[in-house]
């Protein structure tokens, strides 16, 4: 029997007792809205962080635009700066900036699930799922996925120990390797072990910040210190799930996951791709690489493909570039790396889909197949929003920076590309930005870093399981 005496709660009650539930259990559910609060918490508190007097050099307050600025470039790993990263911020500033490209790049689900299963030693259903829609889009979009993929479920504890793992290992490895050359150049000797694991981390992460004023000028003819920026970078960019791969099955490349093959394949022919057009198109530029030698010419060329697929690193001024030589970097970085890896972009393997899309229609086929298997056409839906929401991006961010700063288009379509694919890579339009300005672009590196994927899954409510077909009609197309 109910007591009479008791109070009977009211409608309003009930939905105010209740909300705060709906809101832990909708962001519980979708990793998506978790992974974007966490960025952005992350990100003001961050810049709470660097606005402290003891984050700057000269113990001074930095204003909020450019704290936030570093902020968003620092949680993004993307390396675009408006004040001078070298000379600026102080040690406990350069370990703020270490911190949090650490926490960026691995994603901050990953990074949670890992300190997670440190503690606690063992990973739940829900941190398995949370961790597997980090590491594979496909599952935050649509749910679940078949299990043919590069990251079963079942194996997510074992990715997040590869993460763990080879982020510490490749780091310190690299950072062991540059500390000769950084001695060389007669940096004390504490310094230059914090320069060279700062160069690791950065290169790894694939942000590009230098802890030196004078950037990569003291290392631009050691062939040692860049190729080891550069197998850093590359590391980092083809992502976690390739390296696992790698480390299993390293002498089996038949039992690889086509994710696997296509990530490798693709960064290839981009890589060598991109060498050759800059050395067909800087060959004869005395600005840049032209009066250099054969070698030494295609090793700057290789270097530039390397470090524009997300990297940030540079030896040229890119207002000294030809035209031609600028567009294809904005290629170049709008691509970007693999996917669950430390690099930014629309990513190597919804290049490669749209293009077996391609080929598929060409050859008049309705699946599309690569290395013996067929490829889902729901993967060409995700691939296609992706390229038209990330070029929609950097189309609105253009227009409104040209209109805030009145620069040249190819210098602030450029500086966008870089932001959005979190690349790092600066045609100078970065450090003259109003206040304005700064936050349009901070705007663009999160979008860029969070991913157009989990953004879209984000503000969808939930997946609705339509029961009815409407009549089919062809519209004209090209």
């Amino acid at each position: 029997m109910l007591d009479r005496t008791e109070p009977v709660p009211t409608v309003g009650d009930l939905s105010g007792q209740r909300r705060p539930g709906k809101l832990v259990t909708a962001l519980r559910s979708s990793p998506s809205r978790l992974a974007i609060l966490v960025f952005i918490v992350l990100i003001f508190l961050f810049t709470a962080l660097f606005m402290t007097p003891m984050a700057s050099a000269d113990g001074t307050v930095t204003h909020f635009s450019d704290a936030l600025f570093t902020a968003a470039s620092v949680v993004c790993v993307t390396g675009l700066a408006t004040v001078d990263m070298a000379t600026h911020w102080s040690v406990f500033g350069k370990v703020l900036v270490v911190i949090g490209t650490q926490i960026g790049a691995l994603g901050v689900l990953t990074f949670a699930s890992i300190l997670g299963l440190v503690v606690t030693r063992r990973l739940g259903l829900r941190a398995k799922l949370i961790a597997a829609g980090d590491s594979n889009p496909l599952r935050t979009h649509h749910g679940a996925v078949p299990e043919g993929q590069a990251v079963r479920l079942g194996d997510v504890g074992t990715l997040l120990l590869t993460v763990a793992v080879s982020t510490l290992t490749i780091e310190v490895v690299i950072g062991l390797l540059l500390l000769p050359s950084v001695l060389v150049t007669g940096v004390p000797f504490w310094t230059a072990v914090g320069d060279s694991f700062y160069y690791s981390a950065m290169a790894f992460t694939n942000t590009g910040f230098a802890p030196n004023a004078d950037g990569l000028d003291p290392y631009a003819h050691d062939y040692w210190f860049l190729s080891l920026l550069m197998v850093g970078v590359v590391a980092g960019s083809i992502g976690f799930p390739v390296i696992r791969t790698l480390t299993k099955q390293l002498r089996s490349p038949r039992r690889w996951p086509i994710h696997v093959k296509l990530t490798l394949a693709t960064s290839l022919v981009l890589l060598l791709g991109g060498t050759a057009a800059y050395i067909a198109l800087e060959a004869s530029n005395p600005e840049t690489f032209g009066q250099e030698g054969a070698g030494r010419t295609a090793f700057q060329a290789l270097f530039l493909s390397t470090m524009t697929r997300s990297g940030g690193f540079s030896l040229v001024d890119f207002d000294e570039l030809n035209g031609s030589s600028l567009l294809v970097t904005d290629m170049l970085m709008f691509i970007g790396g693999g996917s669950a890896s430390t690099a930014g972009g629309i990513k190597v393997t919804t290049l490669a889909v749209l293009f077996l899309a391609a080929v598929a229609e060409a050859r008049g086929r309705q699946s599309m197949e690569a290395f013996g298997r067929r490829i889902p056409s729901d993967v060409l839906r995700v691939a296609v929003a992706i390229v038209l929401w990330g070029a929609t991006i950097v189309a609105v961010a253009t227009v409104v920076l040209l209109q805030i700063t009145h620069e040249p288009l190819d210098r602030v379509l450029f500086e966008v590309i870089s932001a959005f694919a979190t690349c790092g890579l600066s045609s100078g339009v970065s450090a003259d930005l109003p206040e304005s300005g700064k936050y349009v672009l901070a705007a663009t590196m999160f979008l860029g870093r969070v991913g157009t994927v989990t953004i879209a899954a984000a503000l969808a409510a939930s997946q609705s399981r339509q029961l009815f077909r409407r009549p089919e009609e062809r519209p004209i197309v090209g």
